[in-house]
């Protein structure tokens, strides 16, 4: 039984999209290629979907310079001690959803303590003290800083859609094998980032902690688990990651990245190949379209 996991194949990860990586399309070829190829072998198919709204914290119009009054340019960096100085401002009008708060407590007692003054006598949020405890976490956590992305999978956008090469092969395989596609969302929280399709960077609710449905899921009933999409530096890096230091350790040979099915955001490259470094040696199979055997 083959499960593929398909990660973030999205169009503003493509050429033409808001944070294109100019390979993606090639990728994208050859991942609709695969799945064409092994029709008859691949059981299931996962795929992940990065869905934001526009006021989402890695965005430029959650901030604001306090002395400019301009917002960030994409790729900023935006740090605890940035925040704390007012360098950066949070947004103050942001509206939170009246269905489920964004943050709960609970979840987010479960990485420190929350700050006595993270809610004002009214009982509303902060927002300033929450993304100084936010920024905090994040660079206690030693992977990240906040960096401000182009706007990008804005939910029901064109960019947030699957790009059609590979959308088009995985409803072929539905039909030919009666299989559906088992769709994940991830990111829509406003006030956390999800570079892993499975846990955000700082859990703040049941949604953004560790999907443990999502990995049995995965694990159970799984001869081979294949992953590709984009990007390699990024979502496929950090949702692997996650996999892997939850799945049984003598069974890594069941793991298998396509490498020449994702490719880095540019500039991140190094990123991408101490990721196929790192999974190798923890003996997660690394190998092209080509190479693997069903």
């Amino acid at each position: 039984m083959t499960t593929l996991l398909l990660i973030d194949i999205q169009n503003d990860f493509h050429p033409g999209g808001s944070l294109a990586i100019p390979t993606a399309d090639a990728d994208a070829q050859r991942t609709a290629s695969f799945i064409r190829k092994h029709t008859s072998s691949i059981s299931r198919i996962v795929a992940t979907m990065d869905s934001h709204h526009k006021l989402h914290i890695a965005h430029p119009l959650f901030w604001t310079n306090s002395e400019s009054g301009e917002h960030p340019n994409p790729f900023t960096i935006i740090s605890m001690e940035d925040v704390q100085s007012g360098k950066w401002i949070p947004r103050k009008d942001l509206k939170h959803p009246v269905r489920q708060p964004l943050i709960d407590d609970a979840i987010l007692a479960q990485g420190g303590d929350v700050p006595d003054n993270l809610y004002s006598s009214d009982g509303a949020l902060d927002i300033e003290q929450y993304c100084i405890e936010y920024t905090r976490r994040l660079e206690e956590k030693g992977r990240f800083q906040l960096c401000i992305w182009p706007e990008h999978c804005l939910i029901g956008s064109e960019g947030h859609n699957v790009v059609r090469v590979v959308m088009d092969a995985i409803q072929d395989w539905s039909h030919a094998t009666g299989g559906s596609v088992e769709w994940v969302d991830k990111g829509a929280n406003l006030l956390t980032e999800m570079y892993s399709a499975l846990c955000s960077e700082v859990p703040i609710s049941k949604k953004t902690a560790f999907d443990d449905d999502l990995f049995e899921s995965l694990k159970i009933n799984t001869d081979k688990l294949v992953m590709c999409g984009q990007a390699l530096s990024h979502c496929v890096n950090y949702t692997v990651r996650d996999i892997v230091d939850h799945w049984p350790k003598d069974e890594m040979s069941k793991l298998t990245v396509l490498k020449d099915c994702a490719s880095s955001v540019p500039g991140f490259e190094e990123s991408g190949e101490f990721f196929l470094n790192d999974m190798k040696e923890a003996g997660v199979n690394i190998e092209t379209s080509e190479e693997f055997q069903p």
